[in-house]
């Protein structure tokens, strides 16, 4: 038997509702391979499908909703740790404050195939103020999908998924060691930014009675205040500061390219 149908064998659901608990709070952990191989232990007879399906959905209900939590109530913090994690973590939390500018709740639907947004999905949800039982509909429907993808090709596949299964455990001491250069690489890479950026870790901040004392000044130069306020945490009825001007996150490159090289800038979001 397959090392991962051994572990579904040995530690039975207890397996399945760690791996895509962990996966769900953002861990690196295959939990669709563990979907896959519930679903062909399942068609063994190892495990019971209906049981098995529960304790995914309920594992994954659970780590959902505790991010959704704490995105709630940290708003952009847990983002930022999450996001700090990844190799690029502007890009992260742009991309995945994207898909719900542009697709709103049903981002949930299909966010757990996506790999990043899977993860940021709940706590933007929280952070954007979306209703719990608003959330619990849609991010529902998606584990639901979700379980019922992987989980159902494990079912119907069973035969090729232990081949499968069999060849990667073949390879798996080479895994490990490609596994093990991807942290070292990952460490040093870190390192490297951390010292490289070592003198700006910290965006100048100006307080807002500065900024207003410097526009009162006689024969002041002109400055540029924008608001570049964060999805979901501005709309179209929202008040701005006088004279300042809308940015939106996603176009602050395009931005960039025609600013004035001597004209103040300042910038505030949420």
């Amino acid at each position: 038997m397959p090392d991962i149908l051994s572990v579904i064998a040995k530690y039975g659901y207890s397996s399945l509702f760690a791996a895509l608990l962990a996966e769900a709070i953002g861990l690196p952990v295959p939990g669709a391979l563990a979907l896959l191989a519930a679903g062909a232990a399942s068609a063994a007879g190892v495990m019971h499908p209906a049981k098995a399906f529960a304790v995914a959905i309920g594992a994954m209900l659970v780590g959902d909703t505790a991010l959704y939590v704490t995105g709630r109530y940290s708003g952009w913090s847990l983002l930022g740790f999450l996001c700090g994690l990844s190799l690029s973590p502007e890009v992260c939390i742009l991309r995945s404050a994207k898909w719900f500018y542009k697709r709103g709740r049903t981002t949930l639907l299909f966010a757990k195939f996506l790999p990043g947004v899977n993860t940021m999905s709940p706590p933007l949800a929280g952070s954007m103020g979306m209703r719990a039982s608003q959330f619990a509909r849609f991010d529902l429907g998606g584990v639901l999908i979700y379980a019922l993808a992987y989980g159902g090709l494990g079912y119907l596949f069973r035969d090729v998924f232990r081949l499968i299964a069999g060849g990667l455990q073949a390879f798996s001491r080479a895994v490990a060691w490609v596994i093990f250069a991807g942290v070292v690489g990952f460490v040093c890479y870190r390192a490297y930014l951390y010292t490289r950026h070592r003198m700006n870790r910290f965006v100048r901040r100006v307080s807002a009675s500065d900024v207003a004392a410097r526009l009162k000044l006689a024969g002041a130069p002109d400055v540029i205040i924008a608001d570049v306020r964060s999805h979901g945490y501005y709309d179209q009825g929202e008040q701005r500061v006088r004279g300042s001007i809308r940015v939106e996150p996603n176009n602050l490159d395009s931005f960039v390219e025609t600013l004035p090289k001597d004209t103040p800038i300042y910038l505030y979001c949420t």
